[in-house]
């Protein structure tokens, strides 16, 4: 059943086309695929640097993010022109919007890189990679979580949680990583920027967690 069809079993509250369903699933889909191709760049990143490979993975993120971006608008559009209830508009708006918000960290986290190209100490790549990968996978939940939201609301209670589990494990690498950069004998400017990193990284678990307390809170609505 389609997230559409979901509102329309519940109350009836949402009537729109079915060209807009499409469009949000393929918007849930292109940050998904934002998420994969992240990892895979900060992988080649970490491993070869600033490299012709890791170039390429930015563009291709850069293509997503501007793809992402049109298909909001229209959903905005769309939703605003068919949507006859305001409560429930103004929900998915905001949700759409707040998501928008991860794949624009996944492409500023590669134009950082591309644009200041720190040196990353074999010491801590490995650190890194978890770093990012559980950044990855907290936000992949939170789009597993959101795809429950609108097929049975039920279930987005326990996709929270996961999501908040999932960036506790990113508060547990990247807080003992930035101690091991700080007592590291680097530079203190390239101690910063190390850091500066860290906190990029983190900042999608956090992103990725604060929607999905407000997704919570929509459902709770939605029993209401």
């Amino acid at each position: 059943m389609s997230f559409f069809d979901f509102f329309k079993r519940e109350a009836g509250l949402l009537q729109t086309s079915r060209r807009v369903e499409q469009q949000v699933d393929e918007f849930l889909s292109i940050v998904v695929e934002a998420g994969e191709v992240f990892r895979t760049a900060f992988h080649v990143y970490i491993t070869a640097g600033p490299s012709a490979t890791f170039e390429a993975q930015f563009e291709t993120i850069n293509d997503l993010e501007h793809k992402g971006d049109d298909l909001r608008r229209e959903i905005e559009t769309e939703l605003y022109a068919k949507t006859l209830i305001p409560d429930l508009r103004s929900d998915v708006l905001q949700l759409v919007e707040s998501i928008d918000k991860v794949t624009n960290l996944y492409k500023s986290n590669l134009f950082r890189l591309s644009i200041q190209r720190p040196e990353i100490p074999k010491t801590l790549h490995s650190e890194y990679e978890r770093l990012a990968e559980a950044a990855v996978e907290c936000a992949d939940t939170l789009i597993e979580t959101t795809r429950s939201f609108f097929k049975d609301h039920t279930v987005v209670r326990d996709g929270a949680k996961q999501v908040a589990a999932l960036e506790t494990r990113a508060d547990e690498i990247s807080t003992p990583l930035l101690r091991d950069i700080f007592n590291s004998d680097l530079e203190l400017a390239h101690k910063m920027q190390l850091m500066y990193f860290v906190e990029r990284l983190d900042a999608i678990a956090n992103q990725a967690e604060d929607i999905s307390d407000h997704l919570s809170i929509s459902a709770i609505k939605r029993r209401i």
